[in-house]
């Protein structure tokens, strides 16, 4: 059962963001930032663990976990290091899976040899 939920939410997300793709007139970066903010939102209410442990991997669609994964960075640090931690948090938490993607994306440049658009 908990594939099937994994399937359902994870494809409700999909179609909810398709649908704000086609019915307004936000951009995809737009869109991206609205679910990095809304995984932290649910992070910082304590919702997004439930919503996880239920959706399993539908749940764990990259922007919304990847705003959850800020929140937590950020709420550890503030606990361990104050005021200060608000600016730290975020940024040690977060830091493997974008310089994972920094460094993926520049060893993919050489592979695919982009060019740019005219």
């Amino acid at each position: 059962m908990d594939y099937l939920n994994a399937f359902w939410v994870g494809g409700l997300i999909c179609a909810l963001v398709q649908i704000l793709m086609e019915k307004t007139k936000l951009m995809p970066g737009r869109i991206m930032v609205l679910l990095v903010c809304m995984g932290a939102v649910l992070g910082a209410l304590g919702w997004y663990e439930p919503f996880q442990e239920y959706a399993g991997a539908g749940a764990s669609v990259p922007l919304l976990g990847f705003g959850n994964v800020l929140m937590k960075g950020v709420k550890e640090a503030v606990d361990e290091k104050g005021f200060i931690g608000l600016f730290a948090g975020g940024f040690k938490a977060g830091a493997v899976g974008t310089s994972a993607a920094l460094i993926f994306g520049y060893l993919a440049s050489f592979v695919f040899n982009p060019k740019m658009k005219k």
